[in-house]
């Protein structure tokens, strides 16, 4: 590791210890307010393998994944009103999410990195974002994969509600991780700007 990684780990470490805590407080029916704090993730790692290249961006990503394996740990230790705050599956949903979905937005980034500058982090975080999304729910509540935590009752997470609110019929899970899913969507346009500054502002220092 190199000082110039470092802000970009630190970045990266507090963006998953936030997001942890956050993720307790619901925000609305369908979200919670980590939902609007772990797509910076995203950002990190953009701006870290535009500037520094996909080893940096890595190494800010498995520094990433430590403190998220850490937090989930610390969770696994607090039991609050429905036993502890984080489960087997939500555990490895996080943590298999999270890995998988930044080591393919890196390399979805360096198929693009050499054609307009907004293309690479725009598709790469859509894509992340989508990997993301789809393991940590299916991972953490799809009744199909009980047999990951027989023990834990994930029954709630199945019930059939319509879709947001307004759709057609879907286990909640499916409209927990839509939610999500927009609001990463929208974050991985909204975070263009700060993706051009930031990288502006880097590439002349290292210049």
């Amino acid at each position: 590791m190199t000082r110039t990684h470092l802000p970009g780990i630190l970045a990266m470490a507090a963006i998953v210890v936030a997001s942890n805590i956050l993720v307790q407080f619901l925000y609305g029916q369908w979200l919670t307010w980590g939902a609007f704090t772990y797509p910076l993730a995203f950002l990190v790692t953009e701006v870290m393998n535009r500037v520094y290249g996909p080893a940096a961006a890595r190494k800010v990503v498995f520094a990433g994944f430590v403190t998220g394996v850490a937090c989930s740990l610390i969770g696994t230790q607090i039991v609050g009103e429905f036993g502890p705050l984080v489960t087997l599956r939500i555990a490895m949903g996080s943590g298999l999410a999270f890995l998988t979905a930044q080591l393919v937005d890196i390399l979805v980034f360096n198929r693009l990195r050499h054609g307009v500058w907004w293309r690479a982090p725009l598709i790469a975080s859509a894509v992340g974002s989508s990997v993301d999304t789809a393991l940590f729910f299916s991972i953490a509540f799809s009744a199909t994969l009980i047999f990951l935590e027989p023990g834990n009752d994930v029954s709630w997470a199945g019930g059939a509600l319509p879709l947001l609110g307004m759709g057609p019929e879907v286990p909640l899970w499916v409209s927990l991780a839509t939610a999500d899913w927009m609001v990463k969507m929208g974050l991985a346009v909204l975070t263009l700007l700060p993706f051009r500054v930031i990288v502006g502002y880097l590439m002349a220092r290292v210049a």
